[in-house]
């Protein structure tokens, strides 16, 4: 339960009134909150956002400067306002300072309505608003830091506070959405600082408004079934009002979307994304936010995925340690349903089946609804995620619009639906002879099968274990023009066909017959079997609503393989397994494991989630020396793998300063960590110790940097 406190000595008194829990060993973690964790977290994040502030405008953070940039202010207010030994930021004169004149940065930016403008970091700005991530933590950095403030920095904040939250009373008569719900929780705050009852009831009447639209699977819905990520500012929003209200009508809902949020997780702790009608799929842990500290179903969501992040070393930002610091609840949790090796999910009334049969994971999605013209409420064309536990997810990944080879099934031809670059005011459901969403869907969960409906076509997608691997059967009518989607993610850059040559994806289309692909390809590890008729597309690009002409980058589009029903032909299977790994017969040296020297004007760094030694060069001419130990003399051929990306140079290795091989370029769209091995032909090597140098010559004009990034040096006895 949140206690009541002024600035500094009492916030002391509340963070101090927190039972020790959860502190030693992140495996052993055992209840909440990780006080300690959490206090380093926040102290070791200050340095860093302080050396941002522009000390002539007060603005914090990368140009172009956005409103948002000011967020950080709560968590320099926490930092500020702890009295903790782990915190050295305890009412630190200097951080104060910074706090004053980032809060008066916001009012100098306001509008006559307490407004800023809308901008994101690639320039592009989306009109006038009331930002509401922005007003709810300045007014809760200035709960925490108003006494020291100096007189007239405390007077300008209070007006800009004032004006803005007056533009904000208004919006409590609306609409439930995710940010108003937000606003909402930012108003409570503003009417128990400013003393105003009726901002305080407006709030709270829109946040019981909130409650009743929650469904009762635990999640709200902006048009029809989950959202996923967005349902998070909901939780959160209501886990900050709960702290200050400690309103009962609250407290159920946050219960309810722990339970949704911890039944749609991926082993890797990543969530399940066909589900979701806003955004694709985020890979890394779902860390939760502070309104999962007030239930025990809650507790153990965070503790499960925060103690795995904590073990590996991570660091959650200062705004999540601040937060769940200053308004967090306490005590025990309930593990997850996901956490087992086998079982189900289940969401509300048949609406998603989430099935863990490890090392195999999928999810069938029965949310049905027609095409949205609303740019930012995806297309429910994607039905099927599957979850491999040593790839990931790799096939699915979530919705998008204008793109019907991401639909599972698409009747008629697919090529008469796509985006045109440029175009910022699409037509989202033209009208033209396609159908890429199902009208409706039903869950067969006996069978393990999704049926889906499509105008007058009936199709299904089933999965079944058998062994090691997973078969997926898709069945649909061969009278009609219909055709089944396996959208593969990106997770590399090299398809590898089944006469073992190997094709590059870059930026150019790419189109591969069954016959092209023999019967079987292995993406990134992932072997998949290919019917006939089967042909491979790539890349099929996602329309991303966040820019304003739809581009998207080319990481987040698909390799799909697509599955004709035609010649009666009404049943297409499609395997699963890992790819056989060959053994190398040689010597295997971790380039992050190796002694080297560096030259030049970057850096280097060890690169533990890539397996790598990143040079991150600042132009040409700079290299990294790698020393090998003494190996058995004789003729060795020398390879090396490289991981690849697009702010990856070209470069040379050199043995012992002589040039071996050709140059190669490291260049990729996006990240491809699988990477790509390199033979720099015959080596002989005499005895004694032997250096190799990755020395950067230049970069692909596509590449942004001149980086690179080496995981293993090899050498096989010839």
């Amino acid at each position: 339960m949140r206690r009541q406190w002024t600035t500094g000595v009492c916030l002391t008194m509340l963070i101090a009134a927190v039972p020790v829990a959860g502190e030693g060993d992140p495996e052993t973690w055992s209840a909440w909150p990780p006080r300690a964790y959490l206090v380093q977290c926040l102290a070791d994040g200050i340095e860093p956002i302080l050396k941002t502030q522009d000390p002539a405008t007060g603005r914090f953070g990368t140009q172009p400067w956005i409103c948002t940039d000011q967020n950080v202010l709560l968590a320099l207010a926490c930092a500020w306002a702890l009295e903790d030994p782990r915190n050295p930021w305890y009412h630190d004169a200097r951080l104060l300072q910074g706090i004053a004149r980032g809060g008066e940065a916001l009012v100098d930016d306001q509008d006559a309505q307490g407004m800023w403008i809308f901008r994101k970091k690639d320039n592009s700005t989306w009109g006038q608003i009331h930002m509401p991530w922005t007003y709810s933590r300045w007014i809760r950095a200035y709960e925490l830091v108003k006494d020291a403030l100096p007189p007239d920095s405390r007077a300008k904040w209070e007006a800009g506070l004032r004006l803005g939250f007056a533009g904000i009373r208004k919006y409590m008569d609306g609409g439930v959405h995710n940010i108003p719900c937000h606003h909402a929780m930012a108003l409570y705050v503003a009417g128990k600082v400013f003393d105003e009852p009726e901002w305080q009831e407006a709030a709270a009447g829109m946040m019981a408004r909130v409650v009743a639209k929650q469904d009762p699977a635990g999640y709200w819905s902006e048009n029809f079934g989950p959202v996923v990520g967005y349902n998070h500012v909901y939780i959160e929003a209501l886990g900050v009002y709960y702290s200050y209200s400690q309103d009962p009508v609250a407290l159920e809902a946050l219960r309810r979307g722990a339970l949704f949020h911890a039944g749609v997780l991926w082993p890797d702790g990543s969530s399940v994304a066909c589900i979701d009608e806003r955004q694709i799929y985020h890979k890394g842990r779902d860390y939760g936010n502070v309104g999962f500290t007030w239930t025990p179903e809650g507790r153990g969501f965070l503790l499960q995925q925060w103690s795995a992040y904590a073990t590996e070393g991570g660091k959650v930002g200062t705004d999540m340690a601040a937060q769940m610091l200053l308004y967090g609840g306490e005590g025990t949790g309930v593990a997850p349903a996901s956490a087992g090796d086998r079982g189900q999910t289940v969401l509300g009334a048949n609406g998603a089946l989430i099935k863990r049969d490890k090392p195999w994971s999928w999810a069938f999605s029965a949310y049905t609804c027609p095409v949205p013209q609303n740019r930012w409420i995806q297309d429910r064309h994607n039905y099927v995620d599957v979850f491999q536990d040593d790839l990931g997810l790799v096939i699915g990944g979530g919705n998008t619009k204008l793109q019907p080879y991401w639909s599972t099934f698409t009747v008629g031809d697919p090529e008469l639906l796509k985006h045109q670059p440029g175009d910022e005011n699409p037509d989202f459901a033209p009208d033209i002879p396609l159908k890429w969403l199902a009208d409706r869907a039903a869950l067969d969960l006996q069978a393990g099968r999704l049926d889906l409906t499509y105008g007058e076509a009936q199709a299904s997608v089933s999965a079944t274990r058998e062994r090691q691997d997973l078969v997926l059967t898709y069945r649909a009518p061969s009278d009609q023009v219909v055709e089944a989607h396996v959208p593969l993610l990106w997770r590399g850059g090299k398809v590898t066909l089944a006469d073992g040559l190997s094709v590059r994806l870059t930026e150019e289309p790419l189109a591969l017959t069954a016959a092209e692909i023999g019967q079987h390809f292995v993406y990134a590890g992932l072997k998949v079997t290919v019917p006939a008729g089967a042909r491979l597309l790539w890349p099929c690009r996602q329309h991303d609503p966040y820019t304003k002409d739809g581009r998207s980058a080319l990481s987040n589009a698909k390799l799909v393989l697509c599955l004709p029903f035609a010649g009666g032909v009404v049943e297409q299977q499609v395997r699963l397994s890992l790819a056989p790994e060959e053994p190398f017969r040689g010597l295997v040296f971790e380039a992050r494991d190796l002694p080297f020297a560096f030259t030049g004007e970057g850096y280097t760094k060890r690169l533990d989630s890539l397996g790598a030694q990143l040079l991150a060069a600042a132009k040409p001419g700079e290299s990294l020396t790698f020393t090998l130990p003494s190996v058995k003399p004789g003729r060795y051929e020398l390879l090396a793998e490289f991981v690849l990306a697009d702010v990856y140079g070209v470069v040379r290795v050199l043995l012992d300063g002589r040039r071996v091989g050709e140059p190669f370029d490291a260049y990729t769209p996006g990240v491809d960590a699988e990477g790509e091995r390199v033979s720099f032909g015959p080596v002989d090597l005499t005895e004694g110790t032997h250096t190799l140098t990755l020395k950067v010559v230049t970069r692909n004009p596509k590449a942004s940097k001149h980086f690179i990034g080496v995981k293993r040096w090899l050498l096989r006895p010839l």
